[in-house]
């Protein structure tokens, strides 16, 4: 695995004809971000690459293109009908599934990397119904805000989530307020918690995005290193890379045609959500509770190797902690072809987290089921 899995493992997922699963009219299709060009792939490419930023990377003293904040902490944020403006001015935009006139719950839903906030309509729809409101923004330099495709920082993405919080529970001052992090949302919240605790009432991880460089391979270690020190700018496609954030081939479809959805990746912005996975892996041992920790045995986005490590790291007795492995479910948990059962159970757990979920498959993440599923990743 190169430098090339590195680019399409952290980015996003377009369709297109090749060799992945059968749709629903028998073409073959592959999900592939549109991340690598074509003739990038392949393992003499990734040798290459190695040694050429190696070298690279010894005459040059650039740094990673991260955008700073504009007017940083000169303003009171504020939340509108469709956007919420953080402390320095930045204006996310916000999206609200609404579900009773004054709920007793609401959910804050962060999106993955070159996602947005339509990731989480089939779960806010359905909590809707339940009476919960789920609010959920394009993060910071993702869908439409400003900026698309360039990475502002670890830390600034923790503190506009911070904002958001604080902006939430002044609007629903009696409500219990739970955060959903998919991916690098995910990434995003352990982030965040492990600098101070979150003023909330609950977390729900979807296949939290804790691919560190610890493991990685060495070579792609160096080939990302080097790359964002003499070509940050430099935008990346994943042609000619078979993996699959999920077997929904219509939705991946959609993902594909909607321009909200970022399809070329910035080398800087690599670096930025591998900083952040850094992050988020070394922050298990944090976690606060009560949690509802989700993800799939069929993921092929966060390699098992780096979940399986997090999940060791994880408190062993904490009876916060619900841990759901489902068998059959892949990267985009709610959004798969089994969706419904994922959302079921979010709901449900909002519900009474103390109650078993209706999958049945909820499970110890020190448990027997976890180690076989774990066995000898590194």
């Amino acid at each position: 695995m190169g430098f090339e899995q590195t680019v399409h493992r952290c980015g996003v997922y377009a369709l297109r004809k090749g060799h992945g699963g059968p749709s629903p009219g028998g073409t073959l299709y592959s999900a592939r971000p549109n991340i690598l060009p074509k003739a990038m792939a392949g393992s003499l490419w990734t040798n290459g690459l190695a040694a050429l930023t190696f070298v690279l990377m010894l005459t040059s003293c650039a740094s990673p293109n991260i955008v700073e904040s504009p007017d940083t902490h000169t303003r009171s944020p504020d939340i509108g009908a469709d956007h919420a403006r953080m402390d320095d001015g930045y204006r996310l935009p916000l999206r609200v599934w609404t579900g009773a006139e004054r709920p007793r719950k609401i959910v804050l839903g962060l999106h993955g990397f070159n996602d947005y906030a339509n990731a989480f309509a089939p779960l806010g729809r359905e909590l809707a119904d339940a009476g919960i409101t789920t609010y959920a923004v394009d993060q910071r330099g993702f869908g439409a805000a400003a900026l698309p495709g360039r990475w502002h920082g670890s830390n600034r993405l923790a503190a506009d989530l911070r904002n958001l919080i604080d902006l939430l529970r002044a609007r629903h001052p009696d409500a219990r307020l739970y955060i959903a992090g998919e991916s690098m949302g995910g990434a995003v919240v352990l982030t965040a918690m492990a600098q101070a605790p979150l003023p909330i009432d609950g977390l729900i991880l979807i296949a939290p995005a804790v691919w560190s460089r610890d493991t990685m391979p060495w070579y792609q270690r160096l080939a990302l290193e080097g790359a964002v020190r003499t070509l940050p700018w430099l935008k990346l496609t994943g042609e000619g890379i078979r993996l699959s954030p999920s077997d929904h081939i219509e939705m991946l479809q959609a993902m594909g045609a909607d321009p909200l959805v970022i399809k070329a990746t910035r080398v800087d912005a690599l670096w930025g959500i591998t900083d952040l996975m850094d992050r988020a892996q070394a922050s298990a041992g944090r976690l606060q509770t009560p949690a509802l920790l989700l993800y799939g045995e069929q993921d092929e986005i966060i390699p098992k190797n780096a979940f399986c490590r997090f999940l060791a790291k994880l408190p062993g007795t904490d009876p916060g902690l619900t841990f759901v492995l489902y068998e059959h479910g892949w990267h985009m948990l709610p959004r798969d072809r089994q969706g419904a059962r994922v959302r079921a159970d979010i709901a449900a757990w909002l519900e009474d987290p103390d109650t078993p979920l209706p999958s049945g498959e909820e499970t110890s993440p020190h448990g027997p089921r976890a180690s076989a599923f774990c066995g000898n990743a590194p």
